[in-house]
């Protein structure tokens, strides 16, 4: 029973409590209840009317363009796109998640089916793989779904309006009109292989992050040696800098090497990826800048801050609770560095429009500055203990 009196068995309890509570924070609350909504979307609608026997106008694809923009409960935000090219365009630029083709031979191939040779439309959906595997499959099947939909529905009015017409149809309109247009799915931007489902580039960065940390540590605990010997401390952190910077590009290299080489993880350009890797530099500014400032007691808010950005780095933005954008994953470094590598290895064969690299370089900037004016901040007496 002397146990349950010691303070140290309570005190110990309680931190495990907050330790608990704040992982399950970082792990769980900022991702659980996760479900896609307004994923942006493109519509094309090339679908050119047709005038029939009767003489009356059948335009299917109007119809499916006004039944998709009225249907609320698609977790989707429409972008009307003129041309396919132009949505081809947009999925390269990261615009879109995936694409809705309606072609313009639509209510041509309805129209053949009273024909003797009923021609069905291709109507394509495409998914953007690289932009999010979990958003691109999510739209795959949203929409794979809505074309069956619209299948059956015109499958069902075509029959009312044959069977008013005429009770006997050729076998070969009859096998038609219970498929009235064919889907084609499509995948652009493929992740390849070996790259955990399109997690590969948050992967990377959390690697990266704990590389430059490493990095940040021992170079921090290296210039509070030397500054005791009474070297300029100025010219101390310039050095840090520099060597910082070094080591970073050594280290990414070696773990694109590895990814490609011991894991076989599909990488189109290495250089282009060890790059894009190179946003370990604004990483280290970041932890070295803190740790020239707070000392040792920033490494628990940096690993804090991973633990708090690995849920949502491999999510998409539209499938994370509002609180959780706005809140953090709107400023994470981990979601630039993701993003800018998620660029080069899947999107290197054509240009896209970033913002990411600027803002990682900022981060290096900033972090630089703020890491050298710790030099002038006042060092406490040896009595009273040291900082890093």
């Amino acid at each position: 029973m002397a146990l349950f009196r010691q303070k140290m068995l309570w005190i110990g309890l309680v931190r495990i409590v907050v330790v608990m509570m704040v992982l399950g924070l970082a792990m769980m609350g900022s991702v659980l209840g996760a479900k896609p909504k307004d994923l942006p979307v493109a519509l094309v609608v090339e679908d050119k009317a047709v005038t029939l026997p009767d003489g009356s106008m059948l335009n299917i694809g109007a119809m499916v363009k006004e039944k998709l923009l009225a249907n609320t409960a698609l977790p989707f935000v429409w972008h009307e796109v003129a041309t396919e090219a132009d949505a081809r365009a947009g999925l390269d630029q990261q615009d879109y998640y995936g694409a809705f083709i309606i072609p313009a031979d639509l209510s041509k191939g309805i129209a053949s089916f009273m024909t003797e040779v009923p021609k069905p439309a291709t109507v394509k959906v495409i998914g953007n793989e690289g932009m999010n595997t979990q958003a691109a499959t999510a739209v795959k099947q949203v929409l794979g779904q809505v074309s069956r939909m619209l299948s059956a529905e015109l499958t069902g009015q075509l029959l009312s309006q044959v069977e008013a017409e005429s009770p006997v149809i050729p076998i070969s309109a009859a096998k038609a009109i219970m498929s009235p247009f064919m889907v084609v799915e499509e995948t652009v931007h493929p992740v390849g292989l070996n790259n955990a489902s399109g997690s590969a580039p948050g992967m990377l960065t959390q690697i990266m992050w704990i590389g430059s940390l490493v990095i940040s540590v021992i170079l921090a605990l290296s210039a509070q040696k030397v500054k005791s010997s009474g070297v300029r401390r100025m010219g101390v952190y310039a050095m840090q800098l520099v060597m910082g910077a070094i080591f970073v590009v050594l280290v990414s290299g070696y773990l694109v090497w590895m990814a490609h080489d011991w894991y076989g993880m599909a990488i189109v350009d290495q250089a282009t990826t060890w790059v894009a890797l190179l946003s370990g530099i604004a990483f280290f500014a970041i932890q070295s800048m803190l740790l020239n400032w707070l000392g040792l007691p920033a490494v628990p808010i940096l690993i804090l801050l991973m633990f708090f950005s690995l849920p949502v780095m491999n999510i998409a933005p539209e499938f994370l609770p509002q609180t959780t954008q706005d809140w953090l994953y709107s400023w994470t470094p981990f979601r630039f560095a993701a993003a800018s590598l998620r660029n080069a290895m899947y999107y290197d064969e054509v240009s896209v429009t970033s913002s990411n690299t600027v803002v990682l370089w900022l981060m290096v900037g900033i972090g630089a500055v703020l890491l050298l004016l710790s030099a002038l901040k006042p060092q406490r007496a040896r009595g009273q203990g040291s900082a890093v």
